[in-house]
């Protein structure tokens, strides 16, 4: 099932960069840095979505457990790649946890609780 996942998280990595792509060449153009960051996130969120609808029926989950442990693969994935590459070209700490200070305006932690809810929420929707 682990394999399964992560087979299917990996092209959200290419979903990632090109959304960092669209926040570098457009969004940072007409907007501070800031808002660039939460559009960034939100145009993130609407295309792991979409990514999810797709991918959902070949997943062949079966209950809600599997669906939030699905979720959690993907978190830790995700995390441990952003780190890792963060780490890899040479970012400090600090400002590899900016993005995750809710109070400063930053808001991908909303992504990250997104990600990990994904596959839930399609469950629910489609065991209806």
């Amino acid at each position: 099932m682990v394999i399964k996942q992560f087979l299917f998280w990996l092209p959200m990595i290419i979903i990632a960069f090109a959304n960092a792509t669209l926040r570098e060449l457009v969004f940072i153009k007409y907007y501070s840095e800031m808002r660039a960051h939460q559009l960034s996130t939100i145009t993130l969120i609407f295309l792991c979505v979409i990514y999810t609808g797709f991918i959902f029926p070949y997943l062949h989950i079966k209950n809600s457990k599997q669906a939030l442990l699905t979720g959690l693969i993907w978190v830790i994935l995700t995390i441990c790649f952003e780190f890792s590459l963060g780490r890899f070209t040479h970012k400090s700490w600090a400002y590899l946890l900016r993005d995750y200070n809710l109070l400063a305006g930053r808001i991908w932690l909303l992504f990250i609780l997104c990600l990990f809810l994904l596959p839930y929420m399609f469950y629910m929707f489609k065991s209806r």
